[in-house]
């Protein structure tokens, strides 16, 4: 089993090369910021590992990545953190990568079994990782591989140190034997997950360090694009922000905006009314001829009713007229239907004589 797994792990790092893991992509004249103190979350999951909060460095100065429980590339790989290094008067990022042994982290103290040398956090045993729960936050209930070794609380405590960097002014270390070889061990680099997570990190301007003065709102998180705990542990307000799918429109809104609120309402604003117009064009013709037609009907059935209510002022107008002249009217209106009655008979009568002499 030990055999298949190394072999296993010898053909995964056989794909890249040691050396391109030593290079260094940036180096400025600004130190970073101190490493804040927080709590770090509960492990979500058995194989999960951590990875450390660090300061990393963009357009608009340091920002802080928080610290997060990832999956590794492949069982057996542990992640040896990347660091800042002060050397000819300029700070250098070196990268940091997954691999069979923790190399050289420039003995920064990032807490959590990275004490500075090594990682006392957990090891591999065949496929299953075990939890030192004397310097990892694990939930028992949920995770069952775990063990207690606080001797290495001691270890911890020679390298107490808040510096977030190596050489003057930082801390001072070199690396030992072991580290040494394992940094000239294959490597992988960073998780497209760990990519997405620091460049998420550059998003958000609660993380610049100009903004919260090294102090995080959002020290670390349970998962990649997990939920989000302050220093104390408590759970991060503020926007969440992710990388892939429909977030990833929210994170450019506010990447190109500044803000949090103004950049997504300028976002919506943009974009909303494609989608209200498309809604409107399938729905608003069914629904204007029903208004339409509603509106008709009800005009037709209020003139109705409007000509019908005159219709009966005037048949009442016209009985009180005739109530208040005593009947007269009444009478008038039988002599008149008399003498109309009366011409029509003469009439009839007339056109019957006449039709009478045409036939003879």
């Amino acid at each position: 089993m030990r055999l298949a797994r190394t072999l296993l792990i010898a053909i995964v790092l056989l794909a890249v090369p040691s050396a391109s893991f030593g290079s260094i992509f940036i180096s400025i004249r600004i130190g970073p910021p101190a490493l804040p103190v927080y709590v770090q979350p509960p492990c979500p999951a058995p194989g999960y590992l951590w990875t450390p909060g660090y300061w990393a460095y963009g357009p608009m100065g340091y920002y802080w990545v928080p610290g997060v429980w990832v999956m590794p590339p492949t069982v057996g790989l542990l992640w040896t953190p990347g660091y800042w290094g002060f050397a000819g008067g300029v700070y250098m990022w070196h990268p940091g990568y997954w691999g069979p042994h923790v190399g050289f982290y420039g003995g920064i103290n990032y807490g959590f079994g990275y004490i500075g040398v090594g990682f006392v956090g957990g090891y591999w045993s065949g496929r299953t990782f075990y939890y030192n729960h004397a310097v990892t936050n694990v939930n028992i209930m949920n995770v069952h591989n775990v063990y207690v070794d606080r001797t290495v609380i001691n270890r911890a405590a020679f390298y107490n140190s808040r510096a977030s960097f190596n050489g003057p002014g930082g801390v001072s270390a070199r690396p030992t034997a072991q580290e040494r070889a394992a940094m000239g061990e294959r490597h992988l680099a960073m998780t497209a997950g760990q990519i997405s997570h620091e460049r998420t990190a550059s998003y958000d301007r609660g993380n610049f360090a100009s903004v919260n003065h090294g102090r995080p709102g959002n020290a670390a998180m349970n998962t990649i694009n997990g939920q989000r705990f302050d220093q104390q542990g408590h759970t991060a307000s503020g926007n969440g922000f992710r990388p892939f799918g429909a977030g990833a429109a929210r994170n450019n809104a506010v990447a190109q905006h500044g803000s949090n609120q103004t950049g997504w309402r300028q976002f919506s604003q943009q974009h909303s009314a494609q989608g209200f117009g498309s809604a409107q064009t399938s729905h608003s013709a069914q629904g204007f001829r029903s208004a339409q037609q509603s509106f008709q009907s009800n005009q037709a059935s209020r003139s109705e009713a409007t000509r019908t209510e005159g219709r009966a002022q005037n048949t009442n107008r016209e009985a009180a007229a005739g109530r208040a002249n005593g009947g007269k009217a009444n009478q008038r209106q039988g002599r008149n239907a008399k003498e109309q009655k009366t011409r029509s008979k003469r009439q009839n009568d007339k056109a019957k004589h006449n039709g009478g002499d045409s036939g003879r």
